[in-house]
């Protein structure tokens, strides 16, 4: 229809109504008029196509097609978009507030769990000097939390396959060993120096990787490592609290947390929708209970029935509060931690682990009020700092030739 309005066939019709013929000066001039005089034609032979006088006298009476102002379409186009983009833009800042609320509240907790932990965890093991007990309680309490999470679908229940059980296992294994060598530091040392010995971590990932994984470090991490260690040294020398059973199960709570880590790598653990970190977390606490369960029995027996805890003069009520406390702490840092990991890059919350350390050490010391000497406080600072300083340059890749 629109390319026979423009046809040649017209123009004649145009050119032999009464009207004398516009100059090609007014063509330029007027191009809305010459264009208008091209389209109605069209329509109105559409309308009556008896004759030219039927074509001719819609022109006045119906609207046509250029009629139809497309600059208003356009201004309107144009007065709606910034509302509708500070609609857009008002919603994305609310919502990055949003979340960085909900972030900020998950580290204060994982900061708040840790605290706490820490503190009814040393209380108790200074009075019940029982860490394979103290941890199989811990590894049961965290159990049930996650069967009454599964039952009640506060959190999906996962699928798994035993090929995947078996890749686990060994994981769980290391996670059981870590966590107890790090309750038998707790109950002979102060909670700021095993902390303090903790803070090796990055030392021996780097050994194990590169042992295990053939994974190389920079020259920036291996610099890193030279404050870590000699901060840790410095510290050592002048702790008040000093045994070596407290020094050895935290440098060994160190390489069973970092071995994990290596082995998680090694193994690759096949994670299909419903194994997720918490998930994992939750069936490594499983079977962390079910391992240890049977080694507290043949070791230290029967030790947390009323009846024996009477008898040593201890306050029950106390006692078992406390250590449920400590437990629920352990559990749910545990978890807020892989909770942030899922938000967050492993960088991110390295160095969130690095700030975490720092606060439960200041947090212990006032709380018991452990005696810190300026040396000491020293050394703890520089390994600290060497920890925060790995952090930032693991992130750091080698040039590649």
């Amino acid at each position: 229809m629109q390319s026979a309005a423009l046809s040649p066939s017209y123009t004649p019709l145009l050119r032999n109504s009464k009207n004398p013929p516009t100059p090609r000066r007014n063509l330029l001039l007027l191009p809305r008029i010459t264009c208008r005089s091209r389209l109605q034609p069209l329509a109105a032979a559409a309308s009556s196509p008896q004759g030219l006088p039927g074509a001719l006298r819609p022109l006045v009476s119906l609207p046509s097609l250029s009629d139809r102002r497309p600059d208003d379409r356009f201004a309107a186009r144009a007065a709606s978009v910034p509302d509708s983009a500070s609609a857009g833009d008002g919603a994305t800042a609310s919502g990055g507030i949003l979340q960085t609320v909900q972030l900020g509240s998950l580290f204060g907790l994982w900061y708040l769990f840790n605290i706490y932990f820490n503190i009814y965890n040393k209380q108790v093991l200074k009075v019940f000097q029982f860490p394979l007990t103290i941890t199989t309680v811990q590894f049961a309490v965290g159990t049930c939390l996650v069967l009454f999470m599964w039952t009640t679908n506060l959190y999906k229940r996962p699928k798994i396959s035993a090929s995947q059980l078996a890749a686990i296992l060994p994981l769980a294994a290391v996670h059981t060993m870590g966590n107890l060598f790090t309750n038998m530091s707790l109950g002979k040392v102060a909670v700021s120096f095993t902390h303090t010995i903790k803070a090796m971590e990055p030392f021996f990932s780097v050994l194990l990787s590169a042992l295990f994984l053939g994974e190389m470090p920079t020259i920036w991490v291996l610099a890193s490592l030279v404050p870590i260690v000699g901060g840790v040294a410095l510290a050592s020398l002048t702790e008040a609290s000093f045994n070596w059973a407290g020094f050895w199960s935290a440098m060994a709570s160190n390489v069973t947390f970092q071995s994990r880590n290596v082995l998680s790598k090694k193994v690759m653990v096949k994670k299909e929708e419903s194994l997720d970190n918490i998930n994992l977390f939750s069936m490594i606490t499983i079977m962390s209970f079910f391992l240890l369960a049977p080694a507290t029995l043949f070791v230290e027996g029967i030790k947390f029935t009323p009846s024996y805890l009477q008898s040593t003069g201890l306050n029950l009520k106390e006692i078992y509060m406390r250590c449920c406390l400590a437990a629920l702490c352990f559990h749910a840092y545990q978890q807020v931690s892989y909770m942030i990991l899922a938000r967050v890059s492993p960088v991110s919350h390295s160095v969130g682990n690095c700030v975490k350390r720092v606060v439960v050490i200041v947090t212990s010391v006032l709380f018991f009020r452990t005696p810190v000497s300026p040396i000491n406080s020293l050394g703890t600072g520089i390994a600290l700092a060497g920890v925060f300083l790995y952090s930032r340059v693991k992130k750091i890749k080698p040039k590649t030739a």
